[in-house]
């Protein structure tokens, strides 16, 4: 008997499911329109939400960089990787978050799972929402600390189990921009409870950094709430067109942090090309402000053609809009057949969003033309109604109360 006969049953078990993955192949520059699976498509799958990562400064930034000092720093950064580069961004995005200091790490998911472990442990009590990035579920479980789950962006439900949970020290965790459904966490409401309850309060903003609020600040700045939070989490690698992520917040947090976060400590720094990069995009969100206006133009664009065409958004405020279908199959079918009308969005199945509410991530760009966009979301409307899409509107679609995989 083979020892990996099992591996044949589970993966007949995620097709029979309808949620078996696999890899698509994308061809060209990372633009609005590119080359997926041989077909050439406009794209709205993508994070690249302002178009930096071919913007010319951002990449000629990153080539001179890797012309100057190579491919890698060659080491983590507490033994011999922490570049020069470094420390000119990490003040950058300081100052773009409003706070004292920040500390890059390798990837947004390494981030959270850094923060968590770094502050939390088994006395305490990490209180988070419902539809959370699997990153931060990962984060609680690997801390050992007791974890209470709100139903999503209910905070009169929070201040319930903050005040039924006595622990050492008491944690709230929230997405700023919740990244399947696209809607904004209420922070204001949100830090208002963690500080009446003595909590901390944690933001990770992948989603917000570079796309709202003065300047492209994020979510937290567009609430007039810059810097409140005790941490805040951002990405490097979405709107900002580069790679990595980063955490930002008090001098001595940041500290903290250098010495316990184990996902920062043992892996090995970013390239100089990623950190130049980073910097460069930085520049260009400073330079250029109207694209995070572009990027809500457009997104407003698609949502007015698909709400008129009948699609259910909800409860997409920004720039990510659900298109609901609710089955994996169909869901799969719709992205299959936009694809080979011309469109890219990426299906969204169990266990990134829960069973029933399968859906579209649609995500235009800054960079999208406005001729692209009307010529996508007629084409989206189309193939929907081909496949007796939109159905009727759910008025209530049963939004889990445990933490799942969210993405």
């Amino acid at each position: 008997m083979d020892a990996l006969d099992f591996v044949d049953e589970e993966l007949q078990g995620l097709e029979q499911r309808g949620v078996f993955r696999w890899l698509r192949c994308m061809e060209g520059p990372h633009g609005p329109v590119m080359t997926v699976d041989g077909r050439r498509a406009i794209v709205l799958a993508s994070s690249n939400y302002l178009g930096l990562s071919t913007h010319p400064r951002v990449v000629n930034a990153a080539s001179a960089a890797a012309a100057r000092y190579g491919c890698s720093v060659g080491a983590s950064r507490l033994i011999a990787g922490n570049h020069d580069l470094y420390g000119d961004l990490e003040a950058r995005l300081a100052g773009l978050k409003g706070t004292e200091a920040a500390l890059v790490f390798s990837t947004g998911y390494m981030a959270n799972l850094g923060v968590l472990t770094a502050l939390a442990g088994p006395e305490d009590v990490v209180f988070s929402d419902a539809l959370n990035h699997a990153s931060i579920i990962d984060g609680i479980r690997l801390s050992r600390a007791a974890v209470a789950v709100f139903p999503h962006n209910d905070v009169a439900a929070l201040e319930d189990l903050l005040r039924a949970h006595r622990a050492r020290r008491r944690i709230v965790i929230v997405d700023g921009v919740f990244s399947m459904d696209g809607d904004v966490a209420p922070l204001s409401d949100l830090l208002t409870v963690a500080r009446r309850w003595g909590a901390l309060l944690v933001v990770d903003d992948a989603h917000g950094t570079g796309t709202l609020g003065p300047g492209g600040a994020g979510a937290l700045a567009a609430c007039g709430l810059a810097g409140a939070a005790d941490v805040e989490v951002g990405t490097l690698g979405k709107a900002l067109g580069s790679f990595g992520a980063f955490v930002a917040g008090p001098r001595k947090l940041i500290r903290l942090l250098i010495n316990k976060a184990r996902s920062f400590i043992f892996t090995c720094g970013l390239p100089p090309s990623a950190l130049a990069a980073s910097s460069a995009a930085l520049d260009v969100l400073r330079d250029e402000p109207g694209l995070p206006f572009r990027l809500v133009g457009n997104a407003r664009l698609v949502r007015e053609r698909l709400h008129d065409a009948g699609f259910d958004l909800a409860p997409s405020t920004t720039h990510i809009l659900p298109v609901h279908v609710g089955d994996s199959r169909r869901t799969m079918d719709f992205c299959e057949r936009l694809l080979e009308a011309g469109v890219f969005a990426q299906g969204i199945r169990h266990p990134t969003v829960p069973e029933g509410m399968e859906r579209l991530r649609v995500t235009p760009m800054a960079t999208h033309t406005r001729e692209q966009l009307e010529t996508a979301c007629r084409t989206i409307v189309a193939v929907g109604r081909a496949l007796g899409l939109p159905g009727p509107a759910t008025a209530d679609r049963g939004r889990p109360t445990a933490a799942g995989g969210r993405r």
